[in-house]
């Protein structure tokens, strides 16, 4: 009887099995860019794969495109970076932008300021945003596609200044950088959703009433200087949970998160996002499955 109590002791405090490491589908034709996207895994990055060390794993053998975009709650972002460069690859871009818990720590945000975007990933056409927000609000391009990376903590004098929203600053820089750019796709990025939704599984719900539409008139302001600019797709996070609707002209995907078992409200996600030659945009999300902790590849959606 001690020798089978020990060995169920034993097989209790064994790691969780490998993933699978079958490859990502992709859509038809010729691929031009690949990239993912993987949100608000803050505190649970620590090096276990039933967290966010599973979606870095799946990304390597599945196909983690050439960088990622993490849109907000990403505390503390070394750890982040350091679960993506051992996990996915030591040369895996990483964009990280600024969510309210980073905007509450300033150890966060120093580390955001000193980084440079993208890490081993050298973007194109880098152009930094307004004072005051120079290294936490920006834009590049990657191969046809425009890419902004919005701080929506920014006040007009600091980074950290307000609670999410777009403020005047803000939305006159992000207005110029789409009005100016080379290319004809689209991207933006922010923290908090501009229309909250629930789960697209369970339906859940979160921060209904204190995300971009506490703000509603600077948030409509926002929402319909991306549909004059004909961006495709507003990419963020903040509730924990995915959805994807399209407003008007302009999609917005919340990325959920990515903190495997650590949110057991929602199944972790995370997102790859294809550009092809004939100039579609696809998303493919990716679900946990929490009896198998892998993760499923769920409905996919043409963005463009």
């Amino acid at each position: 009887m001690a020798v089978v109590i020990a060995a169920l002791l034993l097989a209790s405090c064994a790691p969780p099995a490998a993933p699978p490491s079958d490859t990502f589908a992709t859509p038809d034709g010729e691929i031009t860019l690949a990239f993912a996207v993987a949100s608000d895994m803050r505190d649970y990055a620590a090096d276990d794969r039933r967290y966010f060390r599973g979606v870095a794993e799946r990304l390597h053998d599945g196909g983690p495109g050439v960088f990622m975009v993490s849109a907000g709650d990403i505390d503390p972002p070394d750890v982040v970076y350091q679960t993506l460069t051992t996990y996915v690859s030591a040369d895996y871009g990483w964009f990280p932008v600024v969510g309210n818990h980073e905007a509450e720590a300033a150890a966060d945000m120093d580390f955001i300021r000193a980084f440079d975007p993208g890490g081993a990933y050298v973007p194109e056409n880098l152009r930094s945003g307004p004072v005051g927000t120079e290294s936490t609000t920006y834009s590049f391009e990657a191969d046809g596609i425009h890419f902004v990376i919005l701080n929506e903590y920014f006040d007009g004098i600091s980074d950290t200044g307000t609670d999410g929203d777009v403020t005047d600053a803000t939305y006159a820089w992000l207005t110029d950088d789409l009005a100016n750019r080379t290319a004809e796709t689209a991207l933006v990025f922010g923290h908090e959703p501009a229309f909250v939704l629930p789960d697209i599984e369970t339906g859940r719900i979160r921060h209904e009433g204190d995300s971009l539409d506490q703000y509603p008139s600077n948030r409509d302001r926002f929402w319909t200087a991306l549909e004059d600019a004909e961006v495709t797709a507003y990419i963020c996070g903040h509730t924990h949970n995915y959805s994807v609707k399209r407003f008007g002209s302009v999609w917005q995907v919340d990325s959920g998160h990515a903190r495997g078992l650590g949110d057991t409200g929602a199944p972790s996600t995370f997102l790859m996002f294809y550009a092809t030659t004939a100039g579609g945009l696809w998303l493919y999300p990716y679900r946990m499955d929490t009896e198998t902790n892998t993760y499923e590849l769920t409905l996919q959606v043409q963005l463009r």
